[in-house]
């Protein structure tokens, strides 16, 4: 008979920044006793998202963040939404532009995730935040 055990990460962001966040989910998963099944990640906010990325070179997530000021730059006097400041609607672009969730298959008891891949959370406002994951694991 399949299981599930759904709960919240919380992790807390130091302003814009990109977080590894996969051992706090494979915590989640070790918590469940699933051997085989599948994780899904979800992130309760419009102004940070989830990436699964590379994870052994740190110049990549550099390259990330380049690339979104070029794609979804702060101030843009184009920009209606700024109601929380410079980064406000390009922090709602940058969201946009990735995802606010994840779906990583479990065997072992294990996220089975690539070599060279990592689960990050990419904050993109200038403040700290507080940010909730909800994590939902199904299997056996």
């Amino acid at each position: 008979m399949a299981q599930w055990q759904q709960s919240e990460v919380i992790i807390r962001s130091e302003g814009r920044s990109i977080i590894e966040v996969g051992h706090h989910v494979q915590a989640k998963v070790e918590e469940s006793a699933i051997q085989i099944g599948l994780c899904h990640v979800f992130l309760l906010h419009t102004s940070a998202s989830l990436i699964l990325c590379e994870n052994a070179d740190p110049t990549v997530l550099t390259d990330l963040e380049m690339i979104m000021q070029r794609l979804a730059p702060d101030g843009d006097p184009a920009y209606q939404h700024n109601y929380e400041g410079d980064d406000d609607m390009a922090a709602h672009v940058r969201s946009v532009l990735t995802t606010n969730d994840v779906s990583l298959p479990i065997g072992n008891g294990r996220l089975k995730l690539g070599t060279w891949q990592g689960l990050f959370l990419f904050e993109h406002r200038y403040q700290p935040h507080r940010r909730r994951l909800v994590v939902t694991i199904t299997g056996n």
